[in-house]
């Protein structure tokens, strides 16, 4: 390959497909060069629950994108979900060294902020800033060169169980790859669907994947709060399924080819021929009746998620209404249920902000996909997230030649 761009990778590893786009990084931003995409074998509800099959469906994605880019892939950014996966705020509290704020300080702020307990099969994943507050004034973005005496630092922290962590690198080894960093699905989906002005006015993410839905809350362009619902997509299709005596490929097609969430958009006297199982003999059933069973669920699943996401809605305004994404969300008149269940104006999320083969990769299932790619390439400065086993005494060293450098 020609170009001499920092080549990223976003994996996205997914309960119903595994999905590997293939990035650049140019001086006008992020080009896709390529994408593979394979259906997920090997995990339930965005947990790893067989290894081997889920190796081999990352080989066969990382293999599809390869072809297509012409690069090799030795490193990825994937994503985690499941209901494994916890975000809660904290606040740290330090005083002031000098006249004013240095970086140093607001490393130690954010440092005191993440000092909590957390049991030790647990390990954060991500340490996410909102707001500062510099002797009182709050809503500082960055308190660097400020004058002050008292720096205060509100963040969100998303921990994860270790052992889930452990399987989802241990896949991504076993097929060759290195895993350079993790990131929430919903946070990486967010860079991929979110306008600045969104964040900036109070928006809620929901991203309606097949195992799991995955939820993000931001305003002042800060994120703040995150959770999930153990239900998705294929929790529509298992219903389908049961509802009308089919087998669930046959059910999947319906629901992506005839579903709908809404029965007032589908009229009485439409039909559809339905499989049988077990060689019965085909059987016409309404398509309304395709909606009422869709229409139970989704109204279940973002009921749930209105519940869940009641626990940050304690003073953001949220102007910017709904953004719906995931592969799921494609469902006819998911928008209008969520304005209805969520009681704010809602629009489907397409993946933006990214060039070249972006006409690939614009569907809301690859919005996880191309926000690894877009989350690598806004925080490559920043520390990636490590295993604590292995970085717990990188760690401890490098505590110790901080306090050194600051006693000397």
């Amino acid at each position: 390959m020609k170009k001499g761009g920092e080549i990223i990778v976003g994996l996205d590893i997914g309960t119903t497909k595994i999905c590997a786009v293939v990035g650049e990084i140019t001086p006008e931003g992020v080009e896709v060069l390529g994408m593979g995409s394979h259906p997920s074998e090997g995990l339930r509800k965005g947990v790893v629950v067989n290894i081997e099959t889920t190796v081999g469906s990352i080989k066969k994605a990382v293999e599809e994108a390869e072809l297509m880019s012409g690069v090799e892939i030795t490193t990825v950014s994937t994503g985690i979900a499941g209901g494994h996966v916890k975000g809660f705020n904290s606040h740290g509290v330090v005083a002031v060294k000098g006249d004013e704020v240095t970086a140093k300080d607001k490393e130690r702020v954010v440092d005191n902020a993440r000092a909590v307990a957390i049991p030790t099969d647990r390990e954060v994943i991500h340490i996410l800033p909102q707001q500062y507050t510099l002797d009182g004034r709050s809503g500082i973005t960055d308190p660097v060169g400020m004058s002050g005496l008292r720096l205060e630092a509100d963040v969100h922290l998303v921990t994860g169980a270790v052992a889930s962590v452990h399987n989802l690198i241990k896949c991504c080894n076993s097929a060759g790859l290195d895993v350079g960093d993790i990131v929430l699905q919903s946070l990486a989906s967010a860079e991929a669907v979110l306008t600045p002005e969104e964040r900036d006015l109070g928006v809620i993410l929901v991203d309606f994947g097949g195992g799991t839905t995955d939820l993000a809350l931001f305003a002042s362009q800060a994120i703040k709060h995150t959770g999930g619902v153990a239900l998705g997509g294929n929790n529509l299709t298992t219903d389908l399924a049961m509802g009308l005596r089919t087998p669930v490929a046959s059910a999947e097609k319906l629901k992506r080819g005839y579903g709908s969430c809404l029965t007032s958009l589908v009229g009485r006297d439409e039909a559809v021929t339905v499989e049988g199982v077990g060689g019965r003999a085909p059987q016409k059933v309404s398509r309304a009746i395709i909606a009422e069973i869709l229409e139970a669920r989704v109204e279940e699943i973002l009921s749930l998620a209105q519940v869940e996401l009641d626990q940050g809605l304690d003073g953001p305004s949220l102007a910017g209404g709904v953004v719906i994404t995931g592969g799921s969300s494609l469902i006819e008149g998911m928008e209008d249920m969520a304005e209805q269940i969520f009681n704010m104006p809602s629009r489907l999320g397409f993946p933006l902000g990214v060039g070249g083969l972006s006409d690939v990769v614009k569907n809301p299932m690859y919005a996880t996909a191309v926000g690894l790619l877009l989350y690598g390439a806004h925080n490559r400065d920043e520390e990636k997230f490590r295993i604590r086993d292995q970085k717990i005494f990188n760690r401890i060293t490098k505590r110790m030649r901080k306090w050194f450098k600051e006693v000397i």
